[in-house]
């Protein structure tokens, strides 16, 4: 149970790698070097966490007990290197160490490599929406913009001079209207091959990963 308790606050310290102490001093001085190491071996965490937990208790006058720390982390990476667990990362697009014992690692990373091809498939979805969106955005803007040249040409006072470059610039915004819409069709084409890609692989995964 201890453990249990200590991997909880731990995972929560693991993802916030950019934190400017790894234990505060509380943690420090309660001198749990075991499970410490558990949780941040249940986080993926590599053995380099420890110097990092050495600098952080330096201000409070401890210094880590290396052994225990390593134990306690041996345990955890049995927790952390599943095939569920691999998955699961590979499937959020975080990053694998290369943490796992070579006994549980192949299992991991077939697993992790499987996680990973649906977060390939949600990355090329997000993109291509995104180039739809964008140039969806443009051909609005370019839309507008026809449409208030148009207004400027009806306009009482304009001088011939002045309709013909007001003619010009409104073919080439409709000119530029035309590729817009040829790239927004692409891109829609793009997004939704990537969507078709995303179901297969997701299909594919229910099999060995069903319920995720």
């Amino acid at each position: 149970m201890r453990y249990l308790l200590l991997a909880a606050a731990g995972l929560g310290a693991a993802l916030a790698l950019g934190s400017c102490a790894t234990m505060n001093e509380q943690q420090c001085l309660a001198g749990d070097w075991a499970g410490q190491g558990y949780a941040d071996g249940l986080g993926g965490l590599t053995m380099s966490r420890l110097d990092e937990h050495a600098q952080a208790c330096a201000k409070h006058g401890v210094a880590p007990d290396a052994y225990a720390y390593r134990q306690g982390r041996d345990e955890g990476l049995r927790g952390y290197c599943t095939p569920a667990r691999g998955f699961n990362a590979g499937r959020e697009g975080t990053s694998y160490a290369g943490v796992c014992p070579a006994s549980l690692e192949a299992d991991f990373l077939s697993a992790y490599n499987d996680g990973r091809q649906i977060y390939s498939a949600d990355q090329a979805i997000n993109e291509a929406r995104s180039r739809v969106n964008s140039r969806a955005d443009r051909m609005e803007e370019l839309d507008d913009k026809i449409e208030g040249k148009q207004a400027e040409m009806r306009a009482e006072g304009v001088t011939d001079e002045q309709r013909r470059a007001i003619e010009n610039r409104i073919r080439e915004l409709r000119r530029e209207r035309e590729d817009t819409g040829r790239d927004w069709r692409r891109a829609q084409n793009e997004l939704d091959d990537a969507e078709a890609w995303a179901r297969e692989i997701r299909y594919r995964m229910q099999g060995p990963y069903g319920g995720w």
